[in-house]
């Protein structure tokens, strides 16, 4: 991961615009970030989908159709608060399933296990530390696999590398196994802009971590009372855009690149993409990308979608 980080920092902060990749946010620190974000009453996002997984979650299992045992594959598992309410369903019909969480952080993987040990004695877990791919890769070929990608992860990614993705995962899957995926869809702009802008600064701390973790694991010297936090909903297109801000003109070394980065007053530094979704942009997605959807399952508010596809 340090050399991959490092390449996507000098490549980013040398280009123009300035940008750093938001898969860096999740280190163990910007993991527990994170939980302190989903915990947020203006985070809407995580109390939708617990709803959809608690309303929904034997209709879920009844769409996937699986006559013999099979595997829960989560991508980014996270603390898994959601995936547990939609196991617990699963595991109140049926307990011929293994939940395998995958995560970049040990750290929230170690939570995600103790809560399932708490929630759920007796499902069988194999969690699996690293990249989603490369884990996906040595998944034996004749156990069906629901693969769980929450949460509006694919939000995360612009429209050309979402598809990529999507279609790297499609020729991942076999015939037969389903793919849940989570959408944030648009919604009245207060409410987004609220939910990534909040009042307590968590957000703020999310963003800035990624400036400390660069600090730490390859010698840079930012300061981070330098730089403060920006974010912007365009609800024409359903994107947010986060972004961090140079309070001033100055240079920042890196000592594992040996390079000095030069930013001026006022210059960005792009950190994430949050998309929101139409229900008609989750079909195209779908269709582009060689799946068929086969059910939408929604929040009663229809802030949020888990959309079950098929292979």
């Amino acid at each position: 991961m340090t050399e991959q980080f490092k390449t996507d920092v000098d490549l980013g902060l040398s280009a123009f615009p300035k940008h750093l990749s938001s898969k860096y946010f999740y280190d163990d620190i910007g993991s527990e970030i994170f939980r302190k974000i989903m915990e947020m009453p203006e985070y809407y996002l995580t109390d939708a989908e617990f709803e959809i997984m608690s309303l929904h979650g034997k209709q879920i299992l009844r769409s996937l159709d699986f006559k013999s045992e099979f595997d829960v594959i989560e991508l980014g598992a996270g603390d898994g608060v959601k995936t547990l309410q939609l196991l617990s369903n699963f595991k109140a019909v049926r307990e011929d399933f293994t939940f395998v969480p995958i995560d970049i952080s040990q750290k929230a993987i170690d939570v995600l296990e103790e809560n399932v040990l708490k929630e759920l004695p007796g499902l069988e877990v194999k969690s699996q530390q690293g990249d989603y791919f490369d884990v996906l890769e040595q998944f034996p070929p004749d156990t069906p696999n629901l693969i769980l990608f929450l949460g509006s992860n694919i939000g995360n990614y612009q429209l050309e590398k979402a598809k990529s993705l999507l279609t790297h995962l499609y020729a991942l899957m076999k015939e037969g196994d389903k793919l849940l995926i989570g959408f944030d869809l648009q919604k009245n702009p207060i409410t987004v802009r609220q939910a990534y802008d909040d009042p307590h600064g968590i957000t703020k701390a999310f963003n800035m971590n990624l400036l400390h973790r660069i600090n730490k694991e390859l010698d840079a010297d930012f300061r981070l009372d330098k730089f403060d936090f920006y974010c912007h909903y365009n609800p024409l297109n359903g994107e947010v855009k986060s972004y961090l801000v140079s309070l001033t003109k100055q240079d920042v070394h890196i000592g594992a690149l040996k390079k000095t980065f030069r930013f001026n007053h006022n210059e960005l530094i792009w950190t994430e993409l949050s998309k929101k979704f139409t229900i008609r942009e989750v079909q195209e997605l779908c269709e582009s990308t060689g799946f068929d959807l086969k059910a939408n399952f929604l929040d009663c508010k229809h802030y949020f979608v888990d959309s079950l596809w098929c292979k």
